[in-house]
């Protein structure tokens, strides 16, 4: 595969997305666990034109375990009966030299959950297992250019190992899910202050964000007034709200987590609106508001040409800076565990 057409095909798209009617080359899509709940979900908005609009032509690929085959065959025959006409070509496959082959772009959503009774060591050693494959799998068959985004928990620790066992593909382009967080806060926020979620912008899901009325722009702490809820109520509601759908529906969230995909993916190739930021796991460098350590970290960011940056000189309360040394060291935890099952050699 040639990489830089890959990159010159990706960067074409990012540029003249808004002129809707210019052609452009397919793009390769490949979903992992694709006949799952989330998969099965993503896969459709794909379909309609939510992950890169409602022009660009997609060769998309459904990779799935040998297990669930009929499922993907029953999940490829509902895709081809929607009649999409931005897919280009359908594809179902258990094997990840020809899930991988040649992709543009990987979504790996399929991760081994979370069982009655199973220490969190031993979800994490199984998923550093499986996302140490798929790291391999894409170093040998994808584009050098693959723009890879991990949704199968634990999200961030999974990207940085399978960015470890791809090391020819730029660790930039390796993305953890944090939107869903992102997309559940704004719509919190929303109903609280009475605003439209759309007016809630440039948000840090542990409660700073701004809302603009009537052509205003106002501080999300300054319209609450109630830095009590902000620092708990509002926090706990986010962080328990997959818990919370699970106990009504009797399921995991799938919809909203496949739409955070989507609006993922969107913003990180055809750019994010200017002035405005989202939330993105990205692998740290070392420069990144202290942290040192190399981690996959959830930033504020913007997106042009197909690149990520993250937003610099924001600044931190002693919450908003206790919250964040709380999660880096969740995920220094998580990434012993993890690359303790899979040390490179």
């Amino acid at each position: 595969m040639d990489s830089s057409a890959t990159t010159r095909r990706l960067q074409h798209l990012s540029r003249h997305f808004k002129a809707s009617n210019i052609a452009t080359p397919p793009v390769r899509v490949t979903v992992t666990g694709a006949a799952g709940n989330i998969g099965y979900a993503l896969v459709h908005m794909i379909g309609q034109g939510r992950l890169l609009g409602p022009n660009q032509q997609i060769i998309l690929t459904l990779l799935e375990l040998p297990m669930a085959k009929d499922q993907l065959e029953g999940t490829m025959m509902e895709l081809r009966d929607c009649a999409f006409p931005i897919l280009k070509e359908i594809r179902g496959t258990t094997q990840y030299d020809q899930g991988f082959m040649g992709c543009d772009i990987a979504i790996l959503v399929g991760a081994k959950p979370r069982g009655p009774g199973m220490e969190r060591k031993d979800l994490l050693a199984a998923n550093a297992r499986i996302f140490k494959e798929q790291g391999e799998a894409l170093e040998k068959y994808a584009s050098r250019n693959v723009k890879v985004l991990v949704v199968g928990n634990p999200a961030n620790t999974n990207a940085l190992i399978t960015a470890q066992f791809a090391p020819s593909i730029p660790k930039s382009n390796f993305t953890a899910l944090t939107r869903l967080d992102q997309n559940r806060a704004s719509s919190i926020i929303a109903q609280r202050v009475s605003a439209n979620v759309e007016d809630v912008r440039n948000i840090v899901i542990w409660g700073q964000a701004t809302v603009q009325q009537s052509g205003i722009s106002y501080t999300v702490r300054g319209l609450v007034a109630d830095d009590a809820w902000l620092q708990k109520a509002f926090v706990e509601q986010v962080a328990k709200r997959g818990g919370a759908i699970i106990e009504k529906r009797k399921a995991s969230s799938a919809a909203s987590a496949a739409s955070a995909v989507c609006d993922h993916i969107h913003d990180w190739l055809i750019g994010t609106d200017n002035g405005t930021f989202v939330s993105m796991g990205v692998i740290t460098d070392g420069k990144l508001y202290g942290i040192k350590e190399q981690v996959c970290f959830s930033f504020p960011c913007i997106c042009k040409d197909g690149n990520i940056k993250v937003v610099e000189g924001l600044k931190w309360d002693q919450f908003q800076q206790s919250m964040i040394d709380k999660t880096l060291k969740e995920l220094l935890e998580e990434k012993e565990m993890a690359f303790s099952v899979v040390v490179t050699k």
